[in-house]
C-alpha cells in the first residue's frame, strides 16, 4: 500500500494555449498504484518518473517544496504544464 497519492493538475498550456489531445487548464488526474484514465499517453510518459519519485517519498533537489513540483508534457509547440502534488493517504 502506498503512503502517498499524487494529484497532477494542469496549471498552464503554453504556445497556442490549446492542447492537441484536448486537455484543459484545471483538469486533474490522480495517481496511486494505477494509471489514471483519460490522460494523454505522451503526458503520462513524461510524468511517470516524477510521479514514481513522489509516490515513494522522494524529492527533487531543485525544488524548495518536496510535496509539490511542476512538470511538462513533451509537446514542443504547446507544452501542458502540470503541478504534481504529493498527498498522504490514510492507512
Amino acid at each position: 500500500m502506498y503512503k502517498f497519492k499524487v494529484i497532477a493538475t494542469i496549471v498552464e498550456i503554453r504556445g497556442e494555449g490549446s492542447c492537441s489531445y484536448g486537455h484543459k487548464v484545471g483538469e486533474s488526474f490522480e495517481f496511486t498504484q494505477f494509471t489514471p484514465g483519460g490522460l494523454c499517453q505522451f503526458a503520462y510518459d513524461s510524468l511517470r518518473s516524477a510521479v514514481a519519485a513522489l509516490l515513494y517519498g522522494g524529492n527533487f533537489p531543485w525544488s524548495e517544496d518536496s510535496e509539490c513540483t511542476t512538470w511538462a508534457c513533451p509537446d514542443p509547440d504547446r507544452p501542458v504544464i502540470f503541478e504534481l502534488r504529493r498527498v498522504p493517504v490514510a492507512e
